[in-house]
C-alpha cells in the first residue's frame, strides 16, 4: 500500500508518498491542474506494485471537495479527507516548539492515513445529483447570507442619514417594496416629494398585488415624517451611497431567486426527494439542504447515530473526575445544523409528536434552544430510518414512543 499525505493551496499541492513502513518515496511540489495531477498519477505508478490496485493509494487531504479530490476519487484512490483542526492536533505529536510547513503538513496527513485511518471516513460516495444539488444549496444559501449582510450595511447608513426610510421598511429593507421605492428616492428630500399615486406605481411594477394604495399611504406618510435634517453636501453623498447598496440588493435578491430555481430543479431529480418532503418541518429548499449536507451514500452513516453526530444535533458529555456536563455539539457542519434547526422549529406546527418531543423537554427544564436541538436530534433518527426503508415519513410510527409516553 501507499500512502500519500496531501497540502493543497490555491495554486500548488505539497505532496509526499510513504510505503507501510514510513519510508518516504516521495516528497515534491506539484501545480494545481492538469499537469500537477498528471505527475502526481505517474508518482505513484513508479512505486506500485506489480498487481496492486489503485484503491490500495491512500490520500490524506484538508478538503472534501473540489476538482482535484474528484480526480484523486476518479482515478480510484481511497481518499480521507480529514479535518484541519485534527490534522493541527496530530502535527503536535511531531514536534511541540509550533513550527509549520506545507512539507511538513503533507507528511502529518500521510502519517495519518497509515496509522490512525480507522478513526476517519473515506470520502463519501455521493451521486453526481446529490453533489450538483450541494453546489446549488450552498450557493443559494452564501447568497442569502451575503444579501442578508447588504441588508444590515444598508440599514446602518439609512440610520445615520435617512431614518424616515427605516420608519417606512423596517421589517423588510430586501424587499420589493423596499427597493422599489429607494430606487426612485434614495435621499430624505426626494423621499418627502413622493406622492401616494407615485409610490403606488412603485410598488405595482414591483409585483405588489394586494393593499397597493393603503401601503403606498403609510409608507408616504412615513417619508414625509419630520427627522434632524441632514446638510446638503453630505445628503447627496448619502443618496448615491443609498443607491449604490439598493442596485447590489435588487441584483442579489434577482440572483438569490435564480439559485432558489436550480435548487429546486437538481433536488427534484433526486429519487430520495419525496422522503426529505414527507418529513415535517421540509420543504424544498430545507430538504435539499439537508440532502447536500448529508449526501446520499448508502455506506456513509453505519447507523442512526452516526448520522446525528454528523448533524450535530447530538449533544456531547465532557466527564472529568467527579465533573459531569452535557453541551451543545459546536463543532460540526454549520449548514446542515442550521438547516436541521428550522427544520424542528417548522415541525412543531405541522406534527403532534414532533410538538409532544419539544415539550417533554421544556417540561424537564430544558431552554427553547435545548429543547429545540433535542427535536432536531430525533428527527434526524427518524429520517435515517425512513431512507434506510426507503419508506416516506409517517407520524405514527414515528412518535409511538412519544405516544406511549403520554398514555
Amino acid at each position: 500500500m501507499l500512502f500519500l499525505g496531501d497540502d493543497w493551496a490555491e495554486a500548488h499541492h505539497d505532496i509526499e508518498i510513504e510505503d507501510d513502513q514510513g519510508r518516504v518515496l516521495v516528497r515534491r511540489r506539484l501545480p494545481e491542474g492538469v499537469s500537477g495531477l498528471a505527475t502526481l498519477h505517474a508518482l505513484v505508478g513508479d512505486h506500485l506494485q506489480e498487481g496492486e490496485e489503485p484503491e490500495q493509494v491512500l490520500v490524506g487531504i484538508e478538503t472534501d471537495r473540489g476538482p482535484w479530490v474528484q480526480a484523486l476519487i476518479a482515478a480510484g484512490y481511497t481518499v480521507y479527507p480529514i479535518n484541519p483542526l485534527q490534522a493541527a492536533r496530530y502535527r503536535e505529536r511531531h514536534g511541540v516548539a509550533g513550527a509549520k510547513s506545507d512539507p511538513g503538513d503533507a507528511h502529518v496527513l500521510a502519517e495519518i492515513v497509515r496509522l490512525d485511518r480507522a478513526h476517519h471516513r473515506p470520502a463519501a460516495g455521493d451521486s453526481t445529483v446529490a453533489e450538483g444539488v450541494r453546489l446549488a444549496a450552498r450557493a443559494h444559501q452564501s447568497m442569502i447570507w451575503m444579501r442578508q449582510r447588504a441588508a444590515n450595511t444598508l440599514r446602518s447608513l439609512l440610520r445615520e442619514c435617512y431614518p424616515a426610510a427605516l420608519a417606512a421598511f423596517s421589517d423588510d429593507l430586501a424587499g420589493r417594496d423596499a427597493l422599489a421605492v429607494l430606487t426612485a428616492a434614495p435621499g430624505p428630500a426626494p423621499g418627502r416629494g413622493l406622492s401616494v399615486s407615485r409610490v403606488a406605481g412603485l410598488l405595482r411594477k414591483a409585483g405588489r398585488q394586494r393593499n397597493i394604495d393603503a401601503r403606498a399611504a403609510e409608507i408616504v406618510t412615513a417619508l414625509r415624517s419630520k427627522q434632524i435634517p441632514v446638510r446638503d453636501e453630505l445628503a447627496v453623498v448619502n443618496a448615491a451611497s443609498v443607491s449604490a447598496l439598493v442596485a447590489v440588493l435588487t441584483t442579489m435578491v434577482a440572483q438569490t431567486g435564480a439559485l432558489e430555481e436550480q435548487v429546486r430543479l437538481g433536488f427534484g431529480q433526486h429519487p430520495d426527494a419525496e422522503i426529505y418532503l414527507s418529513q415535517p418541518g421540509l420543504g424544498t429548499i430545507l430538504g435539499a439542504r439537508v440532502l447536500a449536507e448529508m449526501g446520499d451514500d448508502p455506506d456513509r452513516y453505519a447507523d442512526a447515530r452516526a448520522r446525528k453526530n454528523y448533524a450535530g444535533m447530538a449533544p456531547i458529555t465532557r466527564a472529568s473526575g467527579t465533573k459531569r456536563v452535557v453541551l451543545a455539539r459546536y463543532a460540526r457542519n454549520r449548514r446542515l445544523a442550521d438547516a436541521l434547526y428550522q427544520q424542528a422549529f417548522s415541525a412543531l406546527t405541522s406534527s403532534p409528536g414532533a410538538r409532544a418531543c419539544y415539550d417533554r423537554h421544556r417540561a424537564r427544564g430544558a431552554t427553547h434552544h435545548q429543547a429545540l436541538r433535542a427535536l432536531a436530534n430525533r428527527l434526524v433518527g427518524i429520517l435515517h430510518g425512513c431512507l434506510r426503508h426507503h419508506t416516506r415519513y409517517d407520524e405514527a410510527t414515528a412518535w409511538a414512543t412519544e405516544h406511549q409516553l403520554a398514555a
